[in-house]
């Protein structure tokens, strides 16, 4: 069933008489400006008929009782599946009233022009008599002159020429013999009126002859043969395809209006399709096409003019109607049952072959056979393919079959065809053919079988070499046991184990160890085979398997540490190279009691462990033996070494004694404690040394050498935060166990520290150079009972603060600058005094009005030193 879209083209309107003969001409419809390409053209009343050329005529005799009547003319396109209409009116024509004219009205006449004559019809064919007059033509003018008449043009002077010519008196056309329409449709002729000196009272007249076409020409299929094909079991009204012919005569005259039908069928049986008379569409008729019955049908048609009446001119065609196959033939087997024979263990061979039986058209897709094993090949074992040529299906075996296990095989198969079924109406279900086939397995001698035929064998890493890991023994399939075969492995695989040629022992004959070169894969193949007596193999796989082992012992990643006076645990983490279950968790334990006293351990994860001092542990370098004990057993032995320093940052301990950094220091409790014990212990030293100074009493004023030079204002108490400005100028680093000195302004501040250079006077001899010695220029050292004048104790100190610096320029790793000097960063805006310490560079000697503007409590240190 054609779906077709249908759209509605413009509204045509007739204006017809109120009666209507039969076979009467209504009017022409555009049908190409509607739908270009129809080839079904039919109307919705029977009353009209619409041809080709979109004439529109009655049926029958009919009377508009209504002022108006409507139908339509349905348009189709089979192939594009378009669908269109055209609605047609008509309406009756006014009746013209006559006008009553009244006496006094005018009446005026019109004086017909006789130089104007309507054009001539000449029938075509005609059989005369000749020549056959046909028009005149007059000139008024002829009234008062006397005229001549002449013409010209095709048919009388041009081809073909002589046809017509014109009486001279009288103005009378006569045509000389018959016309052909189909050659000569019209002429047109130009007719001259002149008097007899050549006045022409009249402009030429142009003077149409048309032929009036007569029905000579019978119409004629544009194919010699038509040729169509249908889908068997087609549905009636499925259209089949169409006949075309065409007529010489006049178009949209009866002479052209055709007609077609079926005059004959081949084979003569029921009619199997319908013409429609005015397209020519050959659609299905009979509900059951069957192509096994009839593959084709051969139709005489006609075609006839003058709408198919019966005195019409016609001609016959033929067409060729071929049935084309569906699949809606099931193919079946030629036997129901088949037996075959096959060696066991044959592989690869053709063992039977299947035919069937297909009523479709071979070759096509519809009789193309596809097989398949229904039942019987769980292993797979069978296979079944189609030969192209013959349409046979090839049974093979693709797996050895085994006489010991089954004698024989029994297989159901099937068949289908390539193309899916198509069935007729009313038709049933088609069904699957289906056959039996028998295999009869023969026994034949084997070799020997291995069961299974691959065996894994697990090893664990680094088993000792000769280790047994397993058996893999072959069986002979007609006596079932192992009796008499001996077993080799084949050269050129991987040499990790063999096995014993009786027994099928397997042992290793390497340690293997997955960190070694071509065991990093942890498996290999070894292919192993099995002879029996009679010279027969068979084959099996070993596939070895490194399974990871307890190789590794676990170590400790790092034993060296630094523990501050904050007492923070030290988290200590074990490292095990083996794979799980032998790696985490680990368990530490610390092995000395003594120092399991002093020390402790918490778990914190499965690889890591805490570690802390206790409260009463001592500063001090302690070496602990700390065991870790793996998952799978295996304890590893490990020296932590952690330096318990009195140290802020771990960066001021060496793993012996404490040093202070470059840079800032941050002061703790301790330092600040130790800064006030020295701060007193110098304040007692000054006093010590002013009561050996003095020797008369001192008031106020204070004019000793000993205060001079040792009691020097200081706003420099302790290290202050570093201070990067433009103002400060680092000196070069010096000597061994020193720090730096730090030049601000005018000032400058160093702190000696105990090294293992020159002294003031506490080292006397040995070949060390004192000041003692500088001055009294032997070496006896002159103990003068107010010390040494500033003068003295500078040059005793310049020149060897020179060499140590020059040590320290001469020391790339800058070791020496620790020992001497230590830096104290700028504070601020330095004290009228300078600094403390004892290398301060005074350039005037006896400046000292500075001791007359002391605070009071320098004031009572004096007083007491003046006492003493």
């Amino acid at each position: 069933v054609l779906s077709l879209c249908c759209e509605a083209c413009k509204k045509v309107i007739f204006h017809v008489p109120s009666e209507l003969e039969a076979d009467t001409l209504v009017g022409r419809v555009d049908l190409k400006e509607c739908l270009e390409s129809a080839e079904f053209i039919s109307s919705s009343d029977g009353n009209f008929k619409v041809l080709e050329d979109g004439s529109v005529y009655t049926t029958s005799a009919l009377s508009l009782s209504a002022e108006k009547k409507t139908f339509t003319i349905l348009l189709k396109d089979i192939q594009e599946q378009v669908q269109k209409k055209i609605h047609v009116s008509l309406v009756e024509e006014e009746k013209k009233t006559l006008k009553t004219r009244h006496t006094r009205d005018t009446v005026l006449k019109r004086t017909k022009r006789r130089w104007g004559p309507i054009p001539s019809v000449m029938i075509e064919n005609s059989l005369g008599p000749f020549p056959l007059q046909i028009q005149q033509v007059q000139s008024d003018t002829a009234q008062n002159y006397t005229i001549y008449y002449s013409a010209s043009g095709p048919g009388i002077d041009q081809d073909p020429k002589g046809l017509f010519y014109i009486e001279r008196e009288t103005g009378n056309i006569f045509a000389t013999r018959a016309v052909d329409r189909e050659e000569y449709p019209s002429f047109q002729i130009i007719c001259f009126a002149t008097t007899p000196d050549g006045y022409s009272p009249e402009v030429p007249l142009v003077h149409t002859i048309r032929i009036e076409d007569d029905n000579d020409n019978a119409p004629y299929f544009t194919q010699d043969r038509f040729e169509f094909c249908v889908p068997e079991n087609s549905r009636p009204g499925v259209v089949v395809g169409k006949v075309i012919a065409e007529d010489r005569d006049e178009p949209y005259t009866l002479h052209t209006t055709l007609k077609y039908r079926i005059v004959s069928q081949t084979p003569p049986i029921a009619p199997a399709f319908a013409l429609h008379g005015d397209t020519g569409v050959i659609s299905v008729l009979m509900p059951q096409l069957d192509r096994e019955r009839v593959p084709s049908y051969t139709l005489l048609v006609e075609v006839r003019d003058m709408a198919g009446q019966p005195f019409g001119l016609c001609t016959t065609g033929t067409v060729v109607i071929k049935i084309e196959d569906t699949n809606d033939n099931a193919p079946t087997f030629k036997q129901l049952q088949y037996e075959t024979r096959v060696e066991e263990n044959r592989v690869n061979v053709e063992i039977l072959r299947v035919s069937v039986v297909d009523l479709d058209e071979p070759g096509s897709p519809g009789s193309g056979a596809v097989y398949e094993i229904i039942r019987g090949n769980d292993d797979q074992a069978f296979e079944i393919t189609t030969d192209k040529n013959t349409n046979e299906g090839i049974l093979c075996v693709v797996k050895g079959l085994d006489y010991e296990t089954a004698k024989q095989r029994i297989l159901v198969i099937g068949v289908n065809n390539e193309a899916p079924y198509l069935l007729a109406p009313h038709s049933q279900q088609l069904s699957q053919s289906t056959s039996s086939v028998t295999v009869h397995v023969l026994d034949m001698d084997e070799g020997p079988v291995f069961k299974p035929c691959l065996l894994r064998l697990d090893v664990k890493e680094c088993e000792d070499v000769g280790t047994a890991i397993g058996r893999f023994v072959a069986e002979d399939p007609e006596t079932g046991n192992s009796e008499g075969i001996r077993y080799r492995i084949p050269p050129g695989q991987c040499n990790w184990i063999n096995i014993d040629d009786r027994s099928g022992e397997v042992r290793t004959v390497r340690v293997l160890d997955r960190d070694i070169g071509e065991m990093r894969r942890g498996q290999c193949n070894v292919t192993v085979l099995a002879i029996d007596r009679n010279g027969k193999t068979g084959t099996g796989t070993i596939q070895v398997c490194i399974v990871p082992g307890n190789k590794n012992f676990p170590r400790i990643a790092q034993t060296d540490y630094i523990m501050c006076r904050d007492r923070k645990p030290i988290c200590l983490t074990a490292q095990d190279g083996d794979e799980a279950p032998y790696g985490a968790p680990f368990v530490y334990r610390i092995t000395d009691r003594n120092l399991a006293s002093m020390w402790k351990l918490t778990p914190h994860d499965d690889n890591s462990w805490y570690l802390s001092p206790k409260s009463d542990t001592m500063y001090g370098i302690y070496e602990i033996p700390i065991t870790v004990t793996d998952n799978g057993g295996k304890v590893g032995e490990n020296i932590v070494r952690v330096n318990l320093c009195d140290c802020v940052t771990p960066t001021e301990c060496d793993g012996r004694t404490r040093q202070l950094s470059g840079g800032n220091v941050t002061l703790g409790l301790w330092a600040i404690l130790a800064m006030i014990l020295g701060s007193l212990l110098l304040l007692l030293i000054l006093i010590t040394i002013c009561g050996c100074c003095g020797a008369g009493v001192m008031h106020r004023q204070v004019t000793d050498d000993c205060a001079n030079h040792n009691l020097i204002i200081s706003n420099t108490e302790a290290p202050g935060e570093e201070v990067m400005d433009h103002n400060i100028i680092p000196l070069q680093n010096t000597c061994d166990q020193g720090g730096y000195g730090v030049k601000t302004g005018e000032q400058q501040a160093f702190e000696m520290v105990k090294g293992r250079g020159h002294t003031l006077e506490s080292v006397k001899g040995g070949g060390h150079q004192t000041l003692g010695s500088v001055k009294e220029g032997g070496g006896q050292p002159m103990m003068d009972t107010c010390r040494y004048s500033y003068s003295e104790w500078h040059n005793f100190t310049h020149p060897r603060l020179g060499e140590k610096v020059h040590l320290c320029r001469q020391d790339e790793e800058q070791k020496h600058s620790e020992d001497y000097l230590l830096s104290y960063n700028y504070e601020g805006k330095g004290s009228l005094a300078g600094s403390v310490g004892c290398c301060s560079d005074q350039h005037e000697e006896e400046a000292l009005d500075f001791l007359d503007q002391l605070e009071p409590k320098f004031r009572t240190l004096a007083e007491t030193c003046i006492k003493r």
